[in-house]
């Protein structure tokens, strides 16, 4: 990569703690979540582009709509993670998402409605002691699922909420040893 080009993951580091109630890039976030389990954030970050194009540009009501057929054809894609659970979870969340709005007005008043409607800060004195799962990402996953989400375990759940700023996770002793 040329010096000063921005990388396919500046969006996802861009992103990553700023809170948003954009229903859209919530979806995207959760996407990015589902593909990372089992693989390393930068396997599903690097794909914005792959998932923009596969997935109708992240538009919920589009990908709600998909069809097994739908399925085969980003199958077919090399620069898609090819794991059909993964991407029939994608078009599940999408459905999901379009309930959710129906009963809440959005993804995200729903999503926020766990935190108070503000970031839940957790303080930590080394990075060791952040955890990768809470008593509150175990609920809302579980919460989730409830509602039709998939591919929605606390884990997946605690780092889709870090994501997207819901949860900010602060670490007072940074140094270097």
């Amino acid at each position: 990569m040329k010096k000063n080009q921005p990388s396919k993951f500046d969006w996802y580091h861009n992103q990553w703690g700023k809170p948003t109630h954009d229903d859209r890039l919530l979806f995207i976030l959760l996407t990015v979540g589902t593909f990372q389990a089992g693989l390393s954030w930068k396997a599903a970050a690097g794909k914005l582009d792959v998932f923009l194009r596969n997935f109708h540009n992240m538009d919920i009501q589009k990908v709600a709509g998909m069809m097994p057929d739908d399925v085969e054809k980003i199958m077919q894609d090399p620069e898609m993670i090819r794991n059909p659970r993964k991407i029939n979870a994608t078009i599940q969340n999408a459905q999901a998402i379009l309930a959710v709005q129906k009963e809440y007005g959005s993804f995200a008043e729903y999503m926020w409605d766990f935190v108070g409607g503000v970031p839940h800060l957790n303080v930590y004195e080394e990075a060791y002691e952040v955890p990768n799962v809470t008593p509150l990402s175990k609920n809302v996953a579980k919460d989730m699922k409830k509602h039709g989400f998939t591919f929605v375990g606390p884990v997946v759940t605690y780092m889709f909420m870090k994501a997207s700023g819901m949860i900010q996770d602060e670490v007072l002793n940074r140094e270097l040893k």
